[in-house]
């Protein structure tokens, strides 16, 4: 028998709630589908919810669709009080949205696009729904992070939101440590809880319509070559779901693929980069994080 981690491996979730940002294309779409297979209740956390629909028509299972903008701390807020309405017990939560080399943009409220989507966001939704999470045993809180989190990488407390100067594949770099950071910060304030663990993951190199804000240069090539150097979005999302449904995963984990570079392969635990593990930056983070988008966490 194969020791590879596959989509077989999953375990029952018959009974389980999971909530999937960014769940109608690409990984989540794939991470939603595979949950929902494996008898999920999963509620596609999407932007655009005409789509949602039209993705959760493709998915045999219990799926359903909630308004979710990461880019506005109000939508954020009214999608939470949603879920938490709808949903007082919540088994899994997967940050997976996400958006890469985007031209400078702020968010509703005046963050950099990718920091503020890919961290502030689900920063602030994880928040706002740990009520939901703390009382449930074995639940977990799973977020997407990505191997360019090694990308010029720093967190730059002295301009967070990129305004002196900007560097599309920095911010994400930024945006991608930031979810690390997160994730083993928010796992040791889970810790003593003993009921919910905070756990992180990456899908390597994956074909999905992620690059569409690469430069016009690059996308013609990038599409040329995407069948060499990535893989399908159903194995790019295998990380998430291990990291979501494997019983031996401990918080605090990473999950990547295995091959060479963590580009491709069968989902496996990885390390990431040397800076992500600073717990006095992960702190500070925190801290900033808190005030920036006003949700405090009641773990400690």
């Amino acid at each position: 028998m194969s020791g590879n981690w596959t989509e077989q491996n999953i375990a029952d979730q018959h009974g389980r709630v999971a909530i999937v940002t960014g769940g109608n294309t690409g990984l989540g779409f794939e991470t939603a589908r595979m949950l929902a297979q494996h008898g999920a209740k999963v509620v596609l956390a999407v932007r655009n919810v005409e789509k949602g629909g039209q993705a959760a028509a493709r998915i045999a299972g219990d799926v359903v669709v909630q308004s979710l903008d990461l880019t506005s701390l109000n939508s954020i807020r009214s999608a939470a009080a949603d879920l938490r309405g709808a949903y007082p017990r919540i088994d899994l939560l997967i940050n997976n949205a996400g958006v890469m080399y985007t031209p400078r943009q702020t968010t509703a409220d005046g963050f950099e696009l990718q920091f503020g989507t890919n961290h502030l966001g689900h920063f602030a939704l994880t928040g706002l729904l740990i009520d939901c999470l703390l009382p449930v045993p074995g639940s977990r809180i799973v977020t997407v992070s990505s191997t360019g989190h090694r990308i010029q990488a720093a967190i730059h407390f002295d301009d967070l939101q990129w305004e002196r100067s900007y560097s599309r594949a920095g911010a994400y770099g930024q945006s991608k440590l930031a979810n690390l950071m997160f994730t083993y910060e928010l796992q040791r304030r889970l810790a003593p809880h003993g009921t919910t663990i905070a756990v992180a993951a990456h899908p390597g190199v994956s074909n999905t319509e992620l690059v569409r804000n690469l430069p016009a240069a690059f996308r013609g090539p990038i599409r040329w070559l995407a069948p060499l150097l990535t893989q399908k979005p159903e194995m790019g999302a295998l990380p998430t779901l291990r990291a979501a449904t494997d019983p031996a995963v401990l918080g605090g984990q990473y999950y990547g693929p295995g091959g060479w570079g963590e580009v491709r392969g069968y989902p496996k635990l990885v390390t990431s980069s040397a800076v992500s593990y600073d717990q006095a930056v992960q702190r500070r983070l925190w801290t900033v994080t808190e005030e920036l988008t006003g949700v405090t966490f009641p773990v400690r």
